[in-house]
């Protein structure tokens, strides 16, 4: 369960630029193709970790949520590159629209996510997965579903979060994957009188541990895409309610590497015009959200370092500036 606590650490308020850091280099493919087409071709750079029963998570949203990845673009990467793959979700912690699967489950309809089984991992209950080396938990309470996969395609919508700072494939898994009622609540609460007691440090590093429990548990058959579009500094589980986009659309970016795609994504952002960047960069600096990478380093789940790879232009290595240069300013 928990372990005793400890005082996080600092400094998740302040992005620490590519020559700060150190250690080995990931992959991360990258096309500014937002488009089904676009999604299949990231996808493709990934296929080879997805065998055997393939769960694809998703946040699905709340009720007409505005701004989560086009429904046709996922039916169409299921349809012709993943037939035999789920859906996966668990139950929400807050009161709402999703926190029984009966009212999940009605959702799901809504937001038309009718197309391919969805599975509500924690419907018949939990498991525990442990956490390595961490120093919040000796281990997680998932849905009790997630075990009988063998592989897991982290599929996200890259945007911003009330209290996270941004929601990238850390936070797709780490609050995502925890179930409901225990795991959620884990990670959410250290204070029995407040049910969000849990914030900006502390909460960077328990999502992260939650993540690394299921990260580890499925090993090399893991791969995350992240979706850089529609970013509202709101995540969609705010649905109808979240802030107005400001921030333009980038692209899609996808690594075998967990930290180097949500570190990428973050340097994408960065990369913007200080106009451009300045919603989504506040907001991330606020809640101390790159506390999320330098824990993820810590713990041994990825590099911060990595090459981009342009898979629109002949697989040339790019950087972040390169990437943006052509961006259009969101017009709404």
């Amino acid at each position: 369960m928990e372990a005793k606590k400890i005082m996080p650490g600092k400094g998740g308020e302040r992005y620490v630029p590519v020559e700060e850091r150190t250690g080995d280099t990931s992959v991360v493919y990258f096309t500014r193709e937002l488009s089904p087409e676009g999604l299949r071709k990231v996808y493709a750079r990934l296929a080879s970790a997805m065998t055997g029963k393939v769960g694809i998570k998703l946040h699905t949203g709340e009720p007409n949520g505005p701004n989560i990845i086009p429904r046709p673009w996922v039916k169409e990467l299921i349809e012709k590159d993943l037939p035999d793959a789920a859906i996966i979700e668990t139950n929400t912690y807050y009161e709402g629209d999703r926190d029984t699967t009966e009212k999940h489950r009605k959702t799901l309809e809504i937001n038309g996510w009718t197309f391919a089984p969805v599975d509500i991992m924690d419907e018949e209950g939990t498991a525990f997965l442990p956490v390595k080396g961490g120093k919040w938990f000796t281990q997680m309470s998932v849905g009790s579903h997630l075990l009988s996969y063998d592989s897991m395609l982290t599929l996200t919508h890259f945007k911003g979060h009330l209290m996270g700072g941004f929601g990238g494939s850390n936070k797709n898994i780490g609050i995502g994957c925890a179930d409901g009622k225990v795991g959620k609540k884990m990670i959410h609460m250290n204070d029995d009188t407040n049910p969000w007691s849990t914030v900006q440090e502390e909460l960077m590093e328990k999502i992260s541990e939650s993540t690394k429990a299921t990260v580890d548990f499925f090993g090399e058959h893991n791969a995350f895409i992240n979706v850089l579009r529609n970013m509202s500094v709101s995540c969609d589980c705010e649905g109808v309610a979240a802030k107005p986009v400001v921030t333009p659309n980038i692209g899609i970016v996808g690594s075998f590497d967990i930290l180097a795609a949500d570190q990428a994504s973050v340097d994408l952002v960065y990369a913007l015009s200080e106009e451009d960047r300045a919603a989504l960069k506040n907001r991330m600096e606020s809640r101390h959200a790159h506390r999320q990478l330098s824990y993820m380093e810590e713990l041994k789940m990825g590099n911060r370092r990595y090459v981009l790879i342009d898979l629109d232009h002949d697989d040339a290595e790019i950087t972040t500036a390169d990437a943006v240069k052509d961006v259009v300013p969101f017009e709404g």
